[in-house]
């Protein structure tokens, strides 16, 4: 039987492990804290659409394929696992100002351009949406197929699914890769792949993520994903069973994961100023993490040698880019590449016309997940 190593056990390694012992592989996960680090600091939203930008055409492509993986991925670990993930529906992001506004329907006319069902709805209509949002919230846009998963219940799924498979689970970490005595590797170690592999573009991006829960007498939480922008800032609320997820900043601030008061200060600021209902809700949880940014915003997904692929560099949308990235990795463990996850080869960056990448802006309605 053919022997794999998964070094790294976020979402990213699970679904690899689970899914390539599924297919055959003899699977060793490596990790010394599986199902923890950013994976388990995530939002869960999953938004290429309204975090679509002109001029990002690779990032929104590859997001929109890996979003329609996401249902039937889903549906297999359910009947794998019983674990159900997805707490809402659909992504609503509204806007506070004037040039919020023009924003929105900057986005809703490029993402509407490439196929994709965007609704822009008045005061009138957002508010009708979703009454919990502030009165201030003069426009929205909706993005009917976008949904959010809760990320904890995703990672106990993969848990109990490798676990099923036969996937060996070592709590260590690996210092060379070519120590690993394995017919294959797949390297998805986050924001750590750089320590092992150097040639690759990743780098830590700290993101701070508050917990808020439901408190009796307290407003109901939105149905929805609320995106929004608040004094140039980004925030997000996502539902959860018992509450919201609030998020989140974005820091270079290498593998820093310390949680600071201006972090969780801004964040209920500018939650507040969209949803004011949630200063009653309990603050259950601050956390950080450090997500794996690269200087285009696509992750790293393929062959680094013959024996090594990479499955790193998610940045914001780990939890979006599950799917695909399972899909894609297997195709090259097989020799098969999958053509939609092709402009995430991290070949890329060693071509000459690739020397000039830089780190690009935040899109004025992006922000961390």
């Amino acid at each position: 039987m053919r022997t794999l190593a998964v070094v790294g056990g976020g979402a990213i390694g699970l679904a690899i492990a689970w899914r390539a012992a599924e297919s055959g592989w003899s699977v060793t996960l490596f990790d010394p804290a599986v199902g923890f680090g950013a994976s388990w600091v995530a939002g869960g939203m999953l938004a290429p659409l309204s975090e679509g930008w002109p001029g990002e055409d690779r990032v929104l492509e590859f997001g929109a394929a890996s979003l329609n993986r996401w249902p039937d991925f889903a549906a297999r670990l359910e009947t794998a696992t019983g674990v159900r993930v997805f707490v809402a529906d659909e992504t609503l992001t509204v806007a506070l100002d004037t040039a919020d506004v023009a924003d929105l329907r900057t986005v809703a006319e490029w993402v509407g351009g490439h196929g994709h069902d965007m609704r822009v709805l008045d005061r009138r209509q957002v508010r009708a949406a979703e009454p919990a949002l502030a009165r201030t919230v003069r426009a929205g846009l909706l993005a009917p197929a976008e949904p959010a998963i809760d990320n904890r219940r995703l990672l106990d799924g993969l848990r109990r699914a490798c676990a099923d498979a036969g996937v060996r689970t070592r709590a260590e970490a690996v210092d060379d890769l070519d120590d690993l005595p394995f017919d294959q590797i797949v390297l998805a170690a986050g924001a750590r792949s750089a320590r092992l592999r150097p040639e690759l573009p990743v780098r830590p991006v700290k993101g701070e993520i508050l917990r808020l829960r439901h408190r009796p007498g307290a407003a109901p939480a939105p149905t929805r994903v609320i995106r929004a922008r608040v004094h140039g800032r980004s925030v997000y609320l996502v539902p959860r069973g018992d509450g919201i997820v609030v998020g989140a900043t974005q820091y270079e601030a290498g593998f820093d994961t310390t949680v600071t008061v201006a972090g969780v200060r801004d964040l209920i600021a500018d939650a507040e100023a969209v949803v004011p209902g949630i200063g009653e809700y309990e603050l259950a949880e601050a956390i950080a993490g450090s997500r794996p940014g690269t200087p285009d915003n696509l992750p790293l997904i393929g062959r680094l040698t013959d024996r090594i692929v990479a499955a790193t560099g998610h940045g914001r949308n780990g939890m979006l880019a599950v799917p695909l990235t399972v899909d894609a990795t297997l195709g090259w463990l097989a020799d098969a590449p999958v053509a939609e996850a092709l402009a995430a080869d991290p070949r890329r960056f060693t071509t000459a016309t690739s020397t000039t990448a830089t780190t690009p802006p935040v899109s004025s309605v992006g922000g961390i997940r």
